[in-house]
């Protein structure tokens, strides 16, 4: 079987290509002329320069690989930005980008069998924020219409209803917090509370969802093969537990051995005040920052419960890597690779 992985350079990308070796596959990275290959030094791994952005030169790439490959059977799209400096380029590089790719594979007749296209959670937005009279909050579940409110979901979303009109053999994938080895948005969280401080915000009950990359691997695994079942579908897809705001910086500080953190709950106004100094900062270094007006959106968020029981129906998909489990191993990940 022929598979092309998008975003192979990246977080999510480079383990989805260590499980397409190790299950035989012809594996093909797709990533952009100047990313990186840290995370793929495999052997028998193949590369496919692609640059989405340019229907052009990506019509040029696609041919030269048709060459070689004819057509991929399973394209798994997980390329994307997660930061962007303006709100335009989250829809340039995760709704233009997928939009381009899919039309010139059309034109040349490379449309695979399976398309499995990798979103977020976060298309979802506050759809479920309402406590029961209890204080518990309801799982979000795939027929709840999306209310983004962040740049990045509203890219995600157009890119998933496109997806749907084209009308190709598509299987949409919505992660929660995706966290493990090389992840850099959480490991944040652990080098701060190596530093004795931990920062939350909002005094309303909260509630997290997580998945261990692994699993989210595992997940889009699950499909291959499935197309049957999967296309057309749409997932969530976490670990399968609801956790409570201080969940993973506990699990952090008890798997790093950290005493005495100070632990920091400011109100949301604070982290505001915050993020709106991030964006000035932002435009004036030309860089991406991490606190943004997205990360405000997405913090404030109190609920994030999903339900995964299609997921698991449908697929077979049994969660394995719960946040005690995959905690235990992201650290001494960061701790064997001198990254803490």
């Amino acid at each position: 079987m022929k598979i092309l992985i998008t975003g192979a350079s990246g977080f999510i990308g480079s383990f989805l290509c260590e499980e397409a070796l190790k299950r035989g596959m012809e594996t093909w990275a797709g990533m952009r002329e100047h990313s990186s290959k840290r995370w793929l030094q495999q052997g028998g791994l193949k590369f496919a320069v692609l640059d989405m952005t340019d229907t052009g030169r990506l019509r040029q790439q696609l041919m030269e690989c048709k060459e070689t490959v004819d057509k991929w059977d399973v394209i798994v799209h997980a390329a994307g930005a997660t930061k962007c400096l303006r709100r335009e380029d989250f829809d340039k590089h995760n709704f233009w980008c997928t939009k381009n790719l899919v039309n010139t594979l059309d034109e040349l007749d490379m449309l695979p069998e399976q398309f499995l296209y990798v979103s977020s959670l976060s298309v979802l937005g506050p759809v479920r924020e309402e406590q029961n009279v209890d204080g518990t909050y309801n799982d979000m579940v795939v027929t709840d219409e999306p209310q983004p409110n962040t740049a990045y979901g509203e890219s995600k979303v157009k890119s998933e209803t496109w997806l749907r009109q084209k009308g190709i053999p598509c299987t949409i994938f919505r992660p929660t917090g995706v966290y493990g080895p090389r992840e850099k948005d959480y490991f944040m969280m652990a080098k701060s509370i190596k530093q004795h401080v931990d920062f939350a915000v909002g005094y309303k009950k909260q509630v997290l969802t997580f998945v261990y990359v692994r699993d989210l691997v595992n997940a889009i695994f699950s499909a291959i093969g499935k197309g049957d079942i999967a296309n057309g579908k749409t997932y969530f897809v976490s670990d399968g537990h609801n956790y409570s705001s201080r969940a993973f910086s506990d699990l952090i500080q008890q798997e790093l051995g950290v005493k005495g953190v100070w632990h920091i709950k400011a109100p949301l106004w604070l982290l505001k005040c915050i993020c709106m100094v991030s964006e000035v900062i932002s435009n004036l270094t030309h860089r991406p920052i991490a606190l943004n007006n997205d990360k405000y959106n997405i913090m404030k968020q109190r609920n994030w419960q999903c339900d995964i029981s299609p997921l698991e129906k449908d697929l077979g998909f049994k969660p394995e890597w719960p946040l005690e489990r995959g905690a235990k191993e992201c650290m001494q990940w960061y701790r064997d690779n001198k990254w803490i």
